[in-house]
Parts: C-alpha cells; sequence; structure tokens
C-alpha cells in the first residue's frame, strides 16, 4: 500500500466505511475479505483478514482497482 501512495488513514476509512464484495472463508490462517470504499471519489480496494478470537484486523494489501479488470463500479470483476 506504501508503494502505491496509500496511506493508512485511507486504508482504516475504506475498512470501516467500506463494502465487502467478496469473502474468502477457506484463507488461513484467517478468513480473508475484499473490500470497496471510495476515498475522495476514488476508488480503492482493501484485502484484510480479522483473527475474531483477538479482533485483530491485518490488513493484507490495498490498492486502486483497474478498471480494465473491475467492473464500472469497482465490485464485480469483468
Amino acid at each position: 500500500m506504501f508503494s502505491r501512495k496509500i496511506s493508512e488513514i485511507e486504508v482504516e476509512t475504506a475498512i470501516n466505511q467500506g463494502v465487502v464484495i467478496e469473502s474468502y472463508p477457506d484463507d488461513t490462517p484467517f478468513a480473508s475479505y475484499l473490500i470497496l470504499s471510495f476515498i475522495n471519489n476514488s476508488p480503492i480496494h482493501v484485502v484484510c483478514s480479522i483473527d475474531e478470537s483477538t479482533n485483530i484486523i491485518y490488513v493484507i494489501t490495498a490498492y486502486n482497482p483497474d478498471s480494465e479488470i473491475w467492473s464500472n463500479n469497482f465490485s464485480i470483476r469483468k
């Protein structure tokens, strides 16, 4: 996320205000989720996992989705 110039505050905002568009329940050691949010009218995807026993969220990656790969609303893969 840092190499993509996505700040911690943007990621935190995305996690708190975004929508889960995909879930990966079989990921290990914890299930993970793809979250879509819009920060300053720009789409952002955050992949994170949650350790439900401690309520710790682990950010795996964050990126600006590519319109060549994602639908117009950035929630469905083409």
